[in-house]
């Protein structure tokens, strides 16, 4: 079976559940936005030399995966959805958070400038990223188009945590 199907040419695609949808569809933006993030996360880890940065973004990686079904899924084919965000997985967030902000303190207190490595960089676009996908989730929420309030919570304290990542995989 080739890649190649063509049912996409005419500017459509396939949700989770099967529902056909526009590729400007706001559930196909988040999902674009939720692989994107993840392909940067892929280069951080690649680029870190930090054993717990790659532990870390890996299962952040694996998180992303359930997340874009949960967006991608319609209401009516939401009970195929095994794994959702839940406030266990914030949680979760919330702990590496925690760690981190004690062995970053001092270089959190303003903005700063990405670039300092090549693992730094790629989390700085990891956040930037998880930013949209969190604006996009809103958006879905707003629109009643998903229930799960812990959509946008996860992708808030995940942006936090790219922040600290980032900083604490800073090269000197």
């Amino acid at each position: 079976m080739s890649i190649v199907t063509k049912t996409g040419d005419k500017g459509k695609t396939s949700l989770y559940c099967g529902t056909r949808v526009d590729k400007d569809d706001i559930r196909v933006e988040i999902c674009g936005a939720l692989d994107e993030l993840s392909s940067f996360l892929g280069m951080a880890k690649n680029a870190s030399k930090d054993k717990n940065t790659k532990r870390v973004v890996h299962s952040i990686q694996k998180e992303l995966i359930a997340l874009c079904a949960e967006a991608a899924t319609s209401a009516a084919g939401s009970s195929k959805i095994k794994k959702r965000a839940s406030k266990s997985s914030i949680s979760i967030l919330e702990r590496e958070i925690d760690r981190l902000e004690g062995k970053c303190a001092t270089r959190m207190r303003s903005f700063c400038i990405p670039g300092k490595g090549a693992a730094s960089s790629a989390l700085d676009v990891a956040r930037a990223i998880a930013r949209r996908a969190e604006r996009r989730s809103v958006t879905l929420q707003k629109k009643g188009m998903v229930k799960n309030p812990n959509i946008a919570i996860y992708l808030n304290r995940l942006s936090d945590l790219l922040y600290l990542l980032a900083r604490s995989n800073e090269e000197n």
